[in-house]
């Protein structure tokens, strides 16, 4: 059986009832319990995480930039194309934008 047949998706409220009735697999008792040295013995154990040293001292934190407030005038038929892929619409045609940006950005260098 490959891995991805193992694969199953739940929604929030599906896990959540899940829970309610008792069907998730976590002792959540025995893992508020667990020391954080059983933690870390738990952990080098895991063969996943077998000899991975993160080192923090270089981490940053980058925010992301924050979006300018437009009001711009498009073809009715391109604003209902995208309102009517649902929620997220605005930051679709952001992505359209910013990949129509970086394709002709790319031909100027070249």
């Amino acid at each position: 059986m490959k891995k991805s047949d193992r694969i199953v998706r739940y929604t929030d409220k599906e896990l959540l009832a899940m829970q309610e009735r008792g069907e998730d697999k976590s002792n959540w008792e025995e893992a508020a319990a667990l020391t954080d040295d059983e933690i870390e013995a738990a952990i080098a154990g895991d063969p996943d995480e077998g000899d991975m040293v993160v080192d923090w001292s270089s981490a940053t934190v980058e925010l992301p930039q924050p979006k300018a407030v437009l009001n711009m005038r498009v073809d009715y038929e391109v604003l209902e194309y995208f309102r009517n892929q649902g929620k997220g619409y605005q930051t679709k045609i952001n992505a359209v934008l910013r990949s129509y940006v970086d394709h002709r950005q790319q031909k100027e260098k070249n």
